[in-house]
């Protein structure tokens, strides 16, 4: 069977993803809302709020929450992004209908108690305290910013301490009614699932919703900037950022074959090159992530502090001549990366979950495998060099920890 998009009448969405042979099934709520939606000052509270509703909804406090889905051998989770806030459940068949209604309650009857909230802000700045202890952490939040600048998507996902300490009650409250509405949630069930069944519940639960308004998140420019953190670690970690290109673009999938041929596993050129040849660094890799109106593509490393400027040197290098010098057989080679990696993510329910939901919210449909695949396959080596070369054109971010006067060296 093949997944099925319903929407109800209020514009909540529904997912349901029936796969033949599976024991058990996902269960989650996909709000296409995150950190890039907070205003200034309230950076963090889409993760604050996703903390606070497991404290307590409906008629469970938090351990009665975590008892209910762990009594029939289940799990119950949730994380925040800068364009998504998910729960999630996995649960055997027979409990979807718990899954769903615990679900339910954390989004719409959540308790969000303020004596609660004032220890949770405890738990988030230890959090944030191991994010700041972790360079390989850190240095992603510190590129975003170098990158995006003062748009709400360079700031952290976790806030900041002066953000987090400064929560009210009135501001998760104000969340959850302002950004917790039909037009911006999607139920999706995959696995073991029933989808009358499903639908009658997402009706039950999620039907007498108002329907409202959805205001899109101010668009966002890569304006690219310069940001050293000169805290000691052993090693220095820089991460070097182009423009790239949305995730709905065109060009998108050459772009991702061009980043996994530079970047992506161990015979790409950069390990090659830097770790193989060179013996420079343990860690050196690239990656490229789409948002619905830009996107980017980045290096990095981690590498002595004596020879960070020497590898974020050679990286340009390497990346400058694989726009010219790419080949048939590194294309073929990301190609054959980038579909084994996604067909073996598909295999379990919860991934399959994660990639219909993010293709919902993307482009508005239930993507096929075989249109992302055949995608894939027409991306030639001339479409992968030029993806690479138009990184080139823009302006360019630096993130660096620990490395000196490596940031005026980009």
């Amino acid at each position: 069977m093949s997944a099925r998009l319903h929407r109800l009448p209020n514009g909540v969405t529904l997912l349901c993803d029936p796969v033949h042979g599976a024991q058990s099934a996902a269960v989650g709520a996909y709000l296409a809302v995150g950190s890039r939606f907070e205003a200034e000052g309230l950076g963090g509270l889409a993760h604050m709020v996703e903390h606070m509703l497991f404290k307590g909804a409906g008629q469970r406090d938090a351990k009665a929450i975590a008892e209910a889905i762990e009594d029939v051998g289940g799990s119950l989770n949730a994380w925040t992004a800068r364009d998504q806030t998910v729960f999630h459940a996995r649960v055997l068949p027979a409990d979807v209908e718990l899954a769903v209604e615990l679900i339910a309650s954390l989004l719409r009857s959540p308790h969000l108690d303020g004596e609660e909230l004032e220890r949770e802000k405890n738990v988030v700045l230890s959090e944030l305290g191991e994010i700041h202890d972790t360079p390989d952490d850190l240095i992603g939040d510190l590129l975003f910013e170098a990158a995006f600048g003062d748009h709400p998507l360079g700031r952290p996902v976790i806030g900041t301490e002066p953000s987090i300490r400064g929560f009210s009650r009135a501001d998760l409250t104000h969340w959850v009614s302002d950004q917790f509405v039909p037009g911006r949630l999607m139920l999706v069930a995959t696995g073991k699932v029933d989808e009358q069944a499903l639908l009658r519940l997402a009706e039950r639960h999620f039907g007498d919703m108002a329907a409202t308004v959805v205001e899109e998140p101010r668009k966002a420019r890569f304006c690219g900037g310069r940001k050293l953190d000169r805290r000691s670690f052993d090693q220095a970690h820089w991460q070097f950022a182009l423009a790239g290109v949305p995730a709905t673009d065109p060009t998108a999938p050459a772009l991702s074959l061009f980043t996994q041929a530079v970047g992506g596993g161990m015979s790409s050129r950069l390990f090659q090159q830097l770790r193989e040849e060179r013996g420079l660094a343990y860690s050196i890799f690239a990656w490229n992530q789409g948002f619905a109106d830009t996107g980017l593509f980045a290096i990095g490393c981690a590498t002595d502090k004596g020879t960070a400027g020497e590898t974020l040197a050679l990286s340009r290098d390497i990346l400058a001549r694989a726009v010219d010098e790419l080949s048939e057989a590194e294309v073929r080679r990301a190609r054959a990366q980038i579909e084994a990696s996604l067909l073996m993510s598909l295999e379990t329910v919860q991934g399959r979950a994660d990639h219909q939901a993010r293709m919902v919210e993307l482009f508005g449909r239930v993507v096929p495998l075989e249109e992302s695949l055949a995608e894939l396959r027409a991306v030639d080596v001339a479409a992968a060099r030029a993806a690479g070369r138009a990184l080139l054109d823009g302006p360019s971010a630096l993130a660096a920890i620990g490395g000196g006067r490596l940031a005026l060296a980009a």
